[in-house]
């Protein structure tokens, strides 16, 4: 699983509006028990290219962000 699959399938199974956090990516693709932190970079990268396709949108505390710095939250546009 590629980590854009892993972003919009867990975005699939939230209530529309809903956000996740990156770490959930990372984790979905480190697998139980796996080393999610090693994930982070690809998912990071995933993220900058669903965000330049259009289809995701990233904030934090509410406040939409532009592109991916800092702690950040995504959702599906």
């Amino acid at each position: 699983m590629t980590a854009e699959a892993a972003i919009l399938a867990l975005l699939e199974e939230r209530a529309p509006g809903r956000t996740i956090r990156p770490t959930e990516a990372a984790k979905a693709l480190a697998g139980a028990g796996g080393d999610w932190r090693a994930r982070m970079n690809e998912v990071h990268i995933g993220v900058d290219t669903l965000l330049e396709a259009g289809e995701i949108a990233l904030s934090w505390k509410g406040e939409p962000l532009g592109q991916r710095r800092g702690a950040y939250r995504i959702a599906r546009r």
